[in-house]
C-alpha cells in the first residue's frame, strides 16, 4: 500500500468487493456441497475466507471502513463459536494495526502542520509507526524537553474518506449483514457517521483528553496521558507504556484479565460522573494495563491507561439518572415502575402497548451482572443473550422490535454494549454492582447517590495522592 486511497470511485470499488466476494463464496460453497463435501466444512471455509477478505479491505482503506471494523470487533464475543473463531484473528488485527502511511507522507504532514523545521522540535522521531488506526497513525518520539511522546498524524484526506466510506457502507448494510451474523450494522454505521466531525477535530480531542488527564492526575487506578502539543491534524501526548488490552485478551493471566476488567468498568461509569464526558470508543486498542514495577502483583497496584479521546459523549450532569433508577427498579422486580419510567423516557412510544411483566422478563437476563456482588463475564453468556434477542420465533425478538432507543441514549447504549463485549473477551470477574452504586445516579437507594459518586471520586484522588507521596501514584509501566 502506498497512500490512503482518496478517490471516492477507488474506495467504492474496493468496498464493493465485500458483498460481491461474499456472493461469490456462497456460490463456490454451494458448488462444493453439490460436489459432495460436508456442508459444515464448506461453511467454515466460506466464513474464514470472508473474514480474511473483509478485514483486509477495511484495514487497507482505513477511514470509515476501518472505523466500522474496529467498532465491530468488540462484538465478536457475541457470535457463535463456530463463526467467531474464523473472525477473531482478523478482527484483532484492526484493534492495534493497519497498513502505515509512507514516511515521505508523514514528513510532509509534519512539515505542513509544525513548520519546515519540525524535526528540531524532537530529540528523536521514529519513522516507523507504533500504531495505525482509522484516521491517523501514531509515532513514538522524544520531545525537545526529553519527554517520550506519542505523535498522532491524521491521514491526508481522512475526512473525505471517512464520510465516503460510511455513506457507501450504509448502502451495503443489508448485504454486509451476513458477514457478521447477529450484529445490526446499519444503525452502527449511522451513529459513526454522525460523529465524523468530532473524530477529525484534534483540537476538540485535545480538550477532552486534557479534561480527563486533569481529573485523573492523582488517581490511584486510572491514568490518562497529558497533552503536550496540538495543531491542526497533529496531536502530541505523553507516551504511555503498558500491555495493550488486546494482548491481555489473547494471552493475559486471569489476574490481569480481572484487574483490567474491573478498571475498565470503573472508568466507563466514573468518567461521565467525574468529567462530564463519556469515552465513546472502548475498543481494546485504546487501553493499556499498567503494571509498573509490580508485574507479578499485587493486582491492586496495577492501573488502567486510557488513550484516544476523539469520540466522547458530552454529559455535563453525568449519566442520566433514569438509567440508574430503571436498573434499580428492575432488580427490585418493580415491573410497573420500570414500564412507566421507560415510557416517560421514550423507550416505549405512546402508540405501543407492552405488558410490564413481559418487559421485565425481557430486561432481567441482560442485567445479570448487576444482580450479584461478583459476575463472571464470558463469551458464552454474551452469546446466550445475543441468541435470545436474535431468535425471530421468540416473543423476546418481537418485544425488542417494539422498543425505541431515544437519541439521547444512543451513544450511551453503544458504549455500554461495547464495554460489555470487551469484558466478555477478557473473561473478567468484575464487581459490577459496586461500580453502579458508586457512579450511576439513581441506582443506589436514597437521594444522595450523586453525593456518593462525588465522595468516591475524592477517595480515589486521596489514594492516588498517598501513593504519589510514597513514589507509587505517578508510576508508569
Amino acid at each position: 500500500m502506498t497512500d490512503l486511497p482518496r478517490k471516492a470511485i477507488t474506495r467504492t470499488a474496493k468496498l464493493a468487493t465485500l458483498p460481491l466476494g461474499f456472493a461469490g463464496r456462497a456460490t463456490w460453497g454451494l458448488g462444493k456441497r453439490i460436489g459432495g463435501r460436508p456442508a459444515e466444512i464448506v461453511a467454515r471455509e466460506v466464513q474464514q475466507r470472508t473474514a480474511e477478505q473483509m478485514f483486509k479491505v477495511l484495514g487497507e482503506l482505513k477511514g470509515g471502513a476501518m472505523k466500522l471494523g474496529q467498532a465491530m470487533s468488540v462484538f465478536e464475543s457475541a457470535l457463535p463459536e463456530e463463526i467467531a473463531k474464523h473472525y477473531r484473528a482478523a478482527l484483532t488485527k484492526l484493534q492495534e494495526a493497519a497498513p502505515p502511511m509512507p514516511t515521505r507522507t508523514v514528513h510532509a504532514a509534519l512539515a505542513e502542520r509544525l513548520g519546515p523545521d519540525w524535526a528540531e522540535l524532537f530529540q528523536e522521531f521514529e519513522d516507523k509507526p507504533a500504531a495505525a488506526a482509522s484516521i491517523g497513525q501514531v509515532h513514538r518520539a522524544v520531545w525537545h524537553d526529553g519527554r517520550t511522546v506519542a505523535v498522532k498524524v491524521q491521514y491526508p484526506g481522512a475526512g473525505e474518506a471517512l464520510l465516503s466510506d460510511l455513506n457507501q457502507l450504509s448502502r451495503f448494510a443489508r448485504v454486509l449483514g451476513p458477514l457478521v451474523p447477529g450484529l445490526d450494522i446499519k444503525p452502527l454505521i449511522a451513529e459513526l457517521r454522525e460523529r465524523v466531525a468530532e473524530e477529525l477535530d484534534y483540537e476538540l480531542e485535545a480538550a477532552s483528553q486534557r479534561a480527563h488527564a486533569e481529573e485523573y492526575a492523582q488517581d490511584a487506578e486510572i491514568m490518562v496521558p497529558e497533552v503536550v502539543h496540538q495543531s491542526d491534524q497533529i496531536l502530541i501526548t505523553e507516551w504511555l507504556e503498558g500491555i495493550p488490552l488486546s494482548e491481555v485478551i489473547a494471552d493475559g493471566t486471569q489476574e490481569e484479565r480481572d484487574r483490567a476488567g474491573q478498571l475498565l468498568a470503573r472508568f466507563l461509569f466514573s468518567g461521565a460522573s467525574r468529567t462530564g464526558l463519556l469515552h465513546a470508543d472502548p475498543h481494546p486498542g485504546n487501553f493499556r494495563l499498567l503494571t509498573g514495577d509490580d508485574p507479578d502483583g499485587p493486582p491492586e497496584r496495577w492501573k488502567l491507561g486510557v488513550l484516544d479521546f476523539g469520540s466522547v459523549n458530552r454529559l455535563p450532569e453525568g449519566l442520566p439518572e433514569p438509567i440508574g433508577i430503571a436498573l434499580r427498579l428492575a432488580l427490585d422486580g418493580d415491573a410497573a415502575g420500570v414500564y412507566e419510567l421507560m415510557r416517560e423516557e421514550g423507550f416505549v412510544k405512546p402508540t405501543i402497548e407492552i405488558d410490564p411483566d413481559d418487559l421485565l422478563d425481557f430486561l432481567l437476563p441482560m442485567l445479570e451482572p448487576a444482580q450479584t456482588d461478583v459476575f463472571v463475564f464470558d463469551r458464552q453468556w454474551l452469546r446466550s443473550q445475543a441468541a435470545r434477542m436474535a431468535d425471530r420465533r421468540s416473543p423476546v425478538y418481537e418485544l425488542g422490535n417494539q422498543l425505541n432507543l431515544p437519541p439521547a441514549y444512543l451513544l450511551i447504549h453503544r458504549v455500554t454494549l461495547s464495554t460489555i463485549g470487551v469484558l466478555c473477551q477478557l473473561g473478567a470477574t468484575v464487581r459490577m454492582r459496586n461500580e453502579l452504586e458508586a457512579w450511576v445516579p439513581g441506582f443506589a437507594v436514597g437521594p444522595a447517590s450523586g453525593d456518593r459518586a462525588a465522595d468516591n471520586a475524592e477517595d480515589h484522588v486521596g489514594e492516588g495522592a498517598e501513593k504519589a507521596d510514597s513514589g507509587q501514584g505517578t508510576e508508569k509501566a
